[in-house]
């Protein structure tokens, strides 16, 4: 084969293969939408789309930016008051909630087994309806000190909880997590038929140690599996 005739052959070679793996990443890509980046509102404030429990919560928690990430900072000094975006999603479409988040500070002698240390630096809901005045929740948790896989609740079992990281080691450091919320809803709330979820919530609390818990959160997602 001619010289030339073999450089064609070689960039059709070449060519194919590039396509061939632009179509298995592209099979492969997971797909997820975006709940929130916190792209929206001013630094130091309080995210708009979001409302505190108590309008004494709202300074706990501020927009920030570092190394262009934009995200929420939850700082709590002897508080406890939930922020919530309501965002309607249908598990069985998109079951994954994922998220970041890091532990900047976890509450003296935090332990989430008992109601007299129950806080924790960062945590994650996802809300589901339930009634006029309450709601059902799957709490996700990093703890400070209980293992990995725990299951509480709380609320009279409206809020079914799991502890997803345990340990102080990242603390200061950014760390992805996934729930999958079809399952646990199924599991914990013993319930074939999950309603569409109302909503998101994070928790960065010190109430219950009188001491002061501080962390981050950044880049809600839902995703298919």
């Amino acid at each position: 084969m001619a010289p030339g005739a073999l450089t064609l052959v070689r960039r059709a070679l070449l060519a194919a293969l590039v396509l061939s793996g632009a179509l298995v990443g592209s099979a492969t890509a997971e797909e997820c939408v975006i709940v929130d980046d916190f792209a929206k509102g001013k630094g130091g404030e309080f995210p708009p789309d979001w409302k505190p429990r108590k309008e004494s919560g709202r300074p706990v928690y501020s927009i920030q930016e570092m190394d262009g990430r934009r995200y929420l900072h939850a700082l709590a000094k002897g508080l406890g008051i939930q922020a919530a975006k309501q965002y309607e999603w249908d598990p069985r479409t998109y079951p994954i909630l994922a998220w970041s988040w890091r532990p900047l500070e976890f509450p003296a002698g935090s332990d989430e087994r008992q109601s007299k240390t129950n806080d924790s630096a960062v945590s994650v809901y996802a809300v589901f309806p339930h009634s006029p005045f309450a709601v059902k929740s799957l709490k996700y948790i990093w703890s400070a000190v209980v293992p990995v896989g725990t299951h509480l609740t709380s609320s009279a079992g409206l809020t079914q909880a799991r502890i997803i990281r345990s340990g102080t080691s990242l603390k200061g450091q950014w760390t992805e997590e996934r729930a999958n919320v079809l399952e646990d809803y199924k599991k914990y709330f013993d319930d074939p038929d999950i309603s569409k979820a109302a909503g998101i919530a994070v928790l960065t609390d010190s109430d219950d140690t009188r001491s002061t818990a501080q962390g981050d959160y950044a880049n809600f997602r839902l995703c298919k599996p």
